[in-house]
């Protein structure tokens, strides 16, 4: 039999034991209920520095290399867009009543990627703003009735189709002169111009918005600079010479305001037409003359590749968020 006093001993430490034990715990839940109430002013902070921290071990890993890509400011001390860089909240309220403009170019076969584009945009860009789309197609008829919801409009405009897909991309750049200069400086206040094959697949909000803004592309992102895929030839209006640039982006998703949107788009229309008069042609077409422009004028924020992601592509570990997303498709069918 054990002495009373060990008993009496053996049964205080087992309670102190089980009281540290639901103190433990209690504070554990209390703490994750605090990061789940969306009421909690902290929660944007600490979900923040969860998320930079598991950027920070992510960079450390032996076989990456430290990318400017990789980084949440650029040289010229713009930010870089990743998840957990931003406090959606305060942008919220700094971007609260503008007026957003999603811009979109869907002619002949790519009619078929227009209505899940508007779909996945309906769930999950700018949710809560007024957001007009500004659709460019050669067949209205074609393109099915979509359910939008409140404060936000589709615009159906006719557009002739060229021959050549090359065209057809080139022209961009021509259509976006004359509605920036014309209608959109009434109607809204920020454009984004899109690419229709893709879907978007998480939230796309306000953090996207700046007077410049453009997209890191998600093929070289990790990329030697003298490896990007710039125009070389010295001969065309888009010509970048080895050794110079920062990024090349991708022109699938970029915007701005309106006025800075018109400045970009007539300097690579006017080279596009410049080209074209020597009988050359860029080698990534628009999007050559779009990275000669951000050479020269850099965009006050850039989006990592989070924001154009196509899930065929290497590094996707980099990449924890996949917000828009490529469609896969046969391209020789689409374009022909």
């Amino acid at each position: 039999m054990l002495p009373k006093q060990w008993k009496v001993g053996s049964l205080i430490i087992l309670m102190i034991f089980l009281l540290l034990f639901l103190m433990q715990n209690t504070r554990v839940v209390f703490q994750e209920k605090q990061l789940e109430d969306p009421r909690n002013d902290d929660l944007n902070e600490h979900l923040m520095e969860i998320k930079q921290n598991e950027r920070k071990l992510l960079l450390r890993r032996p076989n990456i290399r430290r990318k400017a890509a990789l980084e949440v400011l650029t040289p010229w001390l713009a930010p870089i867009i990743w998840d957990g860089t931003y406090d959606l909240r305060i942008l919220n309220n700094q971007f609260k009543g503008k007026r957003i403009g999603l811009f979109v170019l869907a002619v002949k076969k790519y009619i078929r990627f227009l209505l899940p584009f508007l779909e996945s945009a309906e769930q999950h860009f700018m949710v809560g703003y007024s957001v007009t789309y500004y659709a460019f197609t050669d067949n209205t008829a074609a393109v099915p009735k979509i359910s939008l919801g409140a404060g936000r409009t589709l615009n159906l405009l006719e557009v002739e189709a060229d021959k050549r897909w090359q065209d057809i991309s080139m022209k961009r750049m021509q259509i976006l002169v004359n509605l920036t200069h014309d209608r959109l400086p009434k109607e809204v206040d920020y454009l984004v111009c899109a690419d229709v094959d893709m879907v978007f697949n998480d939230h796309v909000g306000v953090e996207i918005l700046g007077d410049l803004v453009a997209t890191i592309h998600p093929g070289f992102f990790l990329t030697q600079r003298n490896e990007l895929s710039y125009d070389r030839n010295p001969e065309s209006a888009a010509y970048i010479p080895y050794g110079e640039g920062d990024f090349y982006y991708m022109a699938a998703f970029y915007g701005g305001t309106v006025e800075e949107i018109n400045k970009l788009s007539t300097f690579c229309h006017k080279g596009i037409v410049a080209d074209k008069k020597k009988n050359i042609e860029a080698v990534w077409q628009e999007e050559s003359h779009f990275n000669k422009y951000l050479f020269f004028n850099k965009p006050t924020k850039v989006l990592s590749p989070e924001y154009i992601w196509d899930t065929n592509l290497p590094n996707g570990d980099l990449v924890k968020k996949r917000r828009f997303l490529a469609v896969h498709k046969n391209h020789i069918d689409v374009r022909n």
